[in-house]
């Protein structure tokens, strides 16, 4: 996938870029039996909460090695629907992932995420300028009922806010202060739901304000995100780095491979 100029210019202005039907049915459907199968391993790299230790969050999707490895979802990385749409946006053909993601909102006790900037935390990792771009794919239908995503349109021109650390989750992270919150809000346009059938792709900027709601509908919602760097802002050293799976050692330029990886991939895992 090329984007057009245009689509390159509204990404800068707007912060992010909506693709309904990105992903077909059958691509879905792999992803989501990858899912499962990752979602039974117990490891520090896959977050539970709740009464039923029900999954919040997996990383580290997307490489060759590891407990949460997985061929599908690196497939998916490379495809250029994927890969070349976070370079044109990043203006740099060399980029890298910082991390890879799963976020899974379990039905009923599926906890929200506060109004926060992916560069709040990336900052902190040690990278200095806020170049970096994230393609989250919705897995299953994302709706307000469900805790979709919802971004601040323009919001990433504000700039790095002073964030507060918020714990009352099984995840922790830095979010955006209540009175910073409601001055951004007064400020840029509505919010926009990120809804859409499953295969619908967002992109979005890594200081865009974006958060999502409790689940309380009866089904999980499962959506995954892939967070890009230019190779040339890789995190400089910083005392008690966080875990390579959330801020990865892995700096090498990652190449576009064939837009029909996930299904490749896929009749490979059930042969």
């Amino acid at each position: 996938m090329e984007l057009t100029p245009e689509q390159v210019k509204q990404f800068d202005r707007d912060g992010f870029l909506l693709f309904p039907n990105l992903f077909s049915e059958e691509e879905v459907g792999i992803l989501r039996q990858e899912t499962d199968r990752v979602s039974q391993i117990r490891s520090e790299m896959v977050v539970r909460e709740g009464e039923t230790e029900a999954v919040k969050i997996m990383f580290r999707l997307h490489e060759t090695d590891g407990e949460t490895a997985s061929p599908a979802f690196r497939a998916a990385a490379h495809t250029p629907r994927i890969l070349r749409a976070a370079q044109q946006c990043l203006h740099d053909d060399d980029v890298y992932m910082h991390h890879s993601k799963l976020n899974m909102k379990a039905a009923i006790e599926g906890s929200a995420w506060m109004w926060h900037q992916d560069f709040h935390a990336w900052h902190l990792d040690g990278i200095a300028e806020p170049n970096m771009a994230t393609m989250t794919v919705v897995l299953t239908e994302a709706t307000p009922l469900n805790g979709c995503m919802y971004v601040l349109p323009g919001s990433h021109k504000e700039g790095r806010s002073d964030p507060r650390r918020d714990e009352s989750t099984a995840y922790k992270l830095w979010v955006a202060k209540t009175p910073d919150m409601k001055e951004y809000m007064k400020k840029y346009p509505e919010p926009v739901p990120i809804v859409g059938g499953a295969g619908t792709a967002a992109l979005f900027h890594c200081n865009l304000l974006h958060a999502s709601g409790h689940n309380l509908s009866a089904e999980d919602r499962w959506q995954i995100f892939f967070c890009f760097n230019q190779c040339k802002n890789r995190p400089a050293d910083v005392e008690n780095p966080r875990p390579d799976y959330v801020r990865s050692r892995n700096w090498t330029p990652l190449t576009i491979a064939a837009d029909d990886g996930i299904v490749t991939a896929g009749r490979e895992l059930t042969a």
